[in-house]
Order: structure tokens, then sequence, then C-alpha cells
């Protein structure tokens, strides 16, 4: 009877627009907003004349040697005096089970410690590993470049990975300028690009579309993909976006690639290898580098959408998949999974877009060693890291999985795979196995041709 009283007291007439409703009607808004306990402690010591003392630490816990630093600590406390006092076994057992909380705090403590000094160690070993590669580097391989590229020496120091100093000088001169393109000729063929980025603004009708013919509006069409494409390169990195460092820098390169090479045109995952040239090399040299690394056979096949030669090299492909992972070309099999749903992806950006950016430049450096072969071989490699997975996944999630490998992928454990790829079937390597397909390929076109006419 007491709780809801008859009689309430006077309120002040309540804001018609006021928030808010209770239960049983609706109340004005507070006037004042939630106190401070700090507040209502000093208004109630000059209403009272009281002042509140905090009582001695030694008063509010008895017993105990500490202060609890956190909830854990606890269970070591005395329990209120209108409680039952703990028994001898009870605080016992509380302090062994706090006292096991502590230990395993420390050594999660010391665990991370060490943890955390090791990947020191690591990193400054890995900074003293490139320091000492740098100068070998510059010093000795480099002036002698013809003499020693191919020893074993070498070989193993560039299986290492290149220091990022002489990335863009080694990467040049593996790759190489069978084109002889100076950079003088890129300025030429950049040129040309901007002037048609211009008169393609300019005009716009309909009617000069279709007076320029069929190959102007390729062309056109080109650019157009290139502005899009630029703005879907290294998308986290933001360098190669509107308004960053790199994004005309980009452009130009891949431009001037559009004019110079009018056969094989811009194509989607070409942004991918330019930007990456661009971040080791000058424009100039970039562009160089890019227009020659497009020119060897594998991209040349792979960018000018050549049916016949992709099928040969996923053909060459499945037969080292068959022999080095035998259980998964099985696995892939049963789903009628083949290289081209992956494998196409992965060779158009030179897996720059699959893999971290780091990684991938680790994966150019030996590219660049062995040429196209070492496509091939790392994506072998990536089975084989991944293989225990894939087998237990069906079709739809194997695809999803290889599309968008998983980002803590690590060089250490990739390349130990791919070291364990042997490019080797029948005693024949990638480059005997790939041109015995292309014989067999041009003797079933012989069988097949039709018969001369009399």
């Amino acid at each position: 009877r007491n709780f809801f009283t008859k009689r309430t007291k006077e309120l002040k007439p309540a804001v018609q627009s006021a928030p808010g409703w209770k239960l049983f009607g609706k109340v004005p808004p507070r006037e004042n907003l939630p106190k401070d306990s700090k507040i209502i402690q000093q208004e109630y010591e000059a209403r009272t004349g009281r002042m509140y003392k905090t009582p001695a630490p030694s008063a509010r816990r008895k017993n105990i040697e500490f202060e609890p630093l956190s909830t854990t600590a606890l269970i070591l406390e005395d329990r209120p005096a209108n409680l039952p006092a703990k028994s001898v076994e009870e605080a016992l057992r509380h302090r062994q089970e706090y006292d096991e909380m502590v230990a395993e705090a420390k050594k999660r403590e010391i665990k991370e410690a060490h943890k955390r000094k090791k990947i020191m160690r690591e990193r400054f070993k890995q900074e003293e590993n490139i320091a000492s590669a740098m100068v070998i580097w510059v010093n000795e391989i480099l002036p002698n470049w013809e003499g020693m590229r191919a020893t074993r020496r070498v070989r193993e120091l560039w299986w290492q990975g290149l220091p990022p100093s002489v990335r863009g000088k080694v990467w040049s001169l593996a790759v190489g300028n069978e084109l002889n393109i100076t950079p003088e000729l890129y300025e030429i063929f950049l040129s040309r690009a901007k002037e048609r980025w211009k008169s393609f603004s300019e005009t716009s009708s309909e009617n000069d579309t279709e007076d320029a013919g069929a190959s102007v509006a390729d062309r056109e069409a080109s650019l157009e993909l290139i502005k899009l494409d630029i703005s879907r390169t290294f998308p986290s990195l933001y360098i190669f976006q509107k308004g960053g460092p790199y994004h005309d820098l980009l452009h130009s390169v891949l431009g001037a690639y559009t004019c110079y090479r009018p056969d094989v045109g811009y194509v989607q995952g070409m942004s991918f290898i330019a930007a990456v040239l661009i971040l080791n090399l000058e424009e100039a040299d970039a562009f160089i580098a890019f227009a020659n690394l497009l020119n060897k056979p594998c991209q040349l096949a792979f960018f000018r959408v050549d049916h016949s030669m992709m099928l040969k090299y996923f053909a060459a492909f499945e037969v080292f998949f068959e022999e080095n992972l035998p259980k998964l070309f099985l696995h892939f099999k049963s789903y009628s999974l083949t290289p081209d749903i992956y494998l196409i992806d992965w060779i158009f950006t030179l897996y720059s877009k699959s893999l971290p950016l780091d990684l991938a430049c680790r994966v150019w450096d030996v590219f660049c060693r062995d040429g196209e072969e070492f496509l091939f071989r790392t994506g072998l490699g990536i089975l084989r890291l991944y293989e225990d997975i894939l087998l237990q996944m069906d079709f739809i999630h194997i695809a999803q999985f290889l599309t968008k490998l998983p980002e803590d992928i690590t060089s250490e454990k990739l390349f130990s795979c791919i070291a364990a790829i042997q490019m080797q079937n029948s005693n024949k390597k990638w480059a005997q196995v790939f041109a015995s397909l292309m014989k067999d390929n041009k003797e079933g076109d012989k069988n097949h041709s039709p018969a001369p006419k009399n």
C-alpha cells in the first residue's frame, strides 16, 4: 500500500515536447544532468557539515598484504561481516587458485616476451643479410654481370631474394632489352598517347567515332579501360589512386604501351605488372622492362589470348602437377577443376595481385632468373602449401580459395614448398615437356589437314 501513495508531490508543468515515457504516465525531462559522484559528495558535506573520511586501507581490507589489481584477486578477500567466514580449507583453495592464475599469467607474459625477442632477432638478422647481400651485389656481381650471373653462388644468393635497393637494376638486366627500346622512343609513344587522350576527349560525337573506324574505337576502349583499371591496382596502397603520386605515372606507361603495341592493346592485369615495375624502376626504365617482359612467349600468349598456346601451358602444368601432387591432382580431376580456373589470374598478373606485394617481388626475383618455368613452379608450390586444406574442399570452395589466397602466407613457407617441387618428368624438364606438346600439336594438325586437291 505504501509503494504507490495516493497523493503525489506537485510537479512543475511538463513541457509538451518533453521526450520519454514512464510506466504510469508522461513525466517531464530531468532538468539537471547526472552528477558526478564527487559533486554529490561535496553537496552532501556542505548540507550536513560533515566530512566523509575514507577508511584506511587496513580498516577496509583485513588479513591481506596487498591491494588487488584485478578481479582475480577478489578470491583472496574476506567475506562481508554479515556472511559466514571462509573455512581454512576454502581459504587455502582460493589462495592456490590465485597463485595458479598468477603463475599462468606470468608464463603467458614470458612466452610473449620471448616471441617478441625472436621476431626482433629475425628482423635484425634479415636486415643484416640484406645489407651484406647488397654490398656483394653492388661491388661484385653488377660490375661483372655477364660473367657472374650464371654462377652457382649468384644463383643461390638470387634465390634468397634481391635487396630492394638493387632489385630494379637486376630485373632490368635479367629481362633484357631485345626490343631495343630507348627512353626517347618511350617519350614518342607517350606523346602519341597524350594526343589521343586529348582528341578522344574533344571528339565524343557518334559520327566522329564511326568515321574513325574500328581500330581507333578499340584504342579508345583500351584507354578507357586503363583509367578504370588503375583505380583497382593495389587499392590498399592508395599511391596509384587518383591524386596519388604514381597515378599519372602508371597511366602514362600503360597508355604508351597501347600505342607501342596496338596489336596487343591493353588487357586487364597489365596494370599490376606495370605498377610493380614502377615501384622499383624509373619511368622510362619501367616502360622498357614492361614492354620486353610482355614480349616473352608465355606473356604474349596470355595477353594476346592465344587459346592454343594457353592450352599447351596448362597441359604442361598438369604433367608436373600429377608428378608432384598425385592425390590433389586426382581430387581436382574428380571435380573437373581445370588449371585455367586459377592459373590465368596468377599468370596474367605474375602473382602480384594474388600474393602480398613483398612476397610477389620475391617470386619476381626468381622468375627473372629462371623464366616462365618458375611461374608454374610457384603455382605448384602454392598448391602444395595448401594441399591438406584443398583435399577437404569441393569445386566451389577450391575455386574461391585459390582466387583469393590467405593474406598470412609467408615467404619462408611458400619458398620451402616451391623448393620441394621437382620440375622433371620422365627425365624431361619443363622446356622439353612443353616442346613435346608443341610437336604433338603440329603433328596432329598435319594428320587432320585436308588432302591436297588434284
